[in-house]
């Protein structure tokens, strides 16, 4: 049996109001990722829901579209919403990873992450050596100069930005029309995995020469140094995860 989400109290119902900005969609994804709602529940009723979150019905019903959409919530006719297990939830919609937030830590979504990078980028740079064109190179410098520059000036937000256009650059200079599609879909993903990656060390100077050497191998047409230099990313990618995460328990 499904269990019932009981309605909470009215002043716990004024703490867990949307802040000014922040949409009602947002916070009941927010409950229901810190597990307020657990997986397998039914959300509170409709008009408990508009007293918790101090919205109108209309307002409530939208959400919970919403939610259905990007498959946190399944509506059954007569019967409530229930959340649906994680392994059903949109993870690599960029809002979801928002919602989910340092909750990433204690799944497995990262290492999921990044064992589907090893599967797709090694490949990826294998392709671009071969197929990547002049524009193509030039794109991958840029983020590498950004990177290198990002790190001189100690802005980890720039230099993981520059750090995920990289490897998205990389997926298109394959050539390959799936990667290409990949690359927008897993874009989010992306960029909040090397976020956590990277900021779990000071410095980056061995990841930034790395992918220095990508791009030349790239120019060089090196197939081999290229997919070398992309697994070699991503064990340092794996040391500085673990390292994270580790940070994290302790």
């Amino acid at each position: 049996m499904i269990e019932q989400i009981p309605a909470v109290s009215e002043a716990a119902a004024s703490a867990r109001r949307p802040r000014v900005g922040e949409g009602v969609v947002g916070a009941i994804a927010r409950d229901i990722c810190s597990e307020i709602y657990p997986e397998g529940t039914f959300l509170p009723r409709e008009n408990d829901l508009c007293e918790r979150y101090g919205v109108s019905r209309t307002v409530i019903r939208e959400a919970i579209k919403a939610l259905e959409s990007l498959r946190l919530v399944r509506s059954r006719s007569k019967v409530g919403t229930v959340v649906c297990p994680k392994t059903e939830w949109n993870i690599l919609d960029p809002r979801v990873l928002d919602w989910i937030g340092p909750e990433i830590f204690e799944s497995d979504l990262l290492s999921c992450i990044l064992e589907a990078r090893r599967a797709i980028e090694p490949a990826a740079a294998d392709m671009a050596a071969a197929r990547a064109s002049m524009q193509d190179i030039a794109e991958l410098e840029r983020a590498w100069r950004d990177m290198r520059d990002s790190e001189g000036e100690g802005d980890l937000e720039a230099f993981t930005e520059a750090d995920a256009r990289f490897h998205v650059c990389l997926l298109k200079a394959s050539g390959n029309r799936v990667f290409l599609q990949m690359a927008g879909i897993i874009e989010a993903a992306l960029r909040f995995s090397l976020h956590a990656s990277n900021e779990a060390v000071e410095r980056h100077d061995e990841a930034i020469d790395i992918h220095f050497e990508l791009v030349e191998a790239l120019r060089l047409r090196d197939r081999a140094a290229a997919a070398d230099c992309s697994r070699r990313m991503l064990d340092i990618a794996q040391r500085d995860l673990t390292a994270a995460v580790e940070r994290r328990k302790g």
